[in-house]
């Protein structure tokens, strides 16, 4: 039993659902998003609400149903409220601006790295350490942030590297001279 697919999304005022055969149409004050719905997941609205069903009992239809539910969810809070992801870069002379389309970062390269800005997100810079990346669909503004963080992740020794603001990185001792 799906204890995730069996709770009711609430909608927010200004946030509208549409269902056009198999796509799942959400519009709110930020944007407007689609997802289309797998085969034997169904919708249902009702009175300031939606519920997800499924129409089989099978394995597949059953972990369908809690991520079809997760995803609606998400795409009624990405139009109401929008999704945040901040990056700090840490190190003596890294760092990064936006130039166009692009995101420059400077991380110690012989060359720049431009990484291009999808379409949705909206990057920000400041003191040319901290990025953050704002958008609508949380799968965008996760991936683009975890992107930026591969180029050069945290590493524990001294500390420098692409994070997270909200991440913690662990340090190790480096080597110790024996006697």
């Amino acid at each position: 039993m799906s204890r995730v697919g069996l709770k009711p999304i609430t909608l927010p005022e200004k946030v509208a659902v549409k269902l056009d055969g198999r796509t799942v149409v959400v519009e709110g004050p930020k944007g407007k998003l689609d997802l289309r719905l797998p085969d034997g997941i169904s919708l249902a609205t009702g009175d300031g609400g939606i519920t997800v069903s499924r129409d089989a009992e099978t394995r597949r239809h059953k972990a369908l149903h809690g991520t079809a539910r997760s995803l609606i969810q998400n795409m009624v809070v990405g139009v109401s409220k929008g999704f945040v992801k901040d990056l700090e870069i840490h190190g003596v002379g890294l760092r990064a601006a936006v130039k166009g389309k692009d995101l420059d970062l400077s991380l110690g390269r012989s060359h720049p790295l431009l990484h291009p800005i999808p379409a949705g997100l909206t990057v920000t810079v400041n003191e040319n350490t901290k990025i953050k990346v704002e958008g609508i669909d949380k799968q965008l503004v996760g991936q683009f942030a975890a992107e930026v963080r591969g180029y050069y992740p945290p590493e524990p020794y001294k500390g420098k590297g692409v994070r997270y603001s909200d991440e913690h990185v662990r340090r190790k001792e480096g080597k110790s001279v024996g006697k």
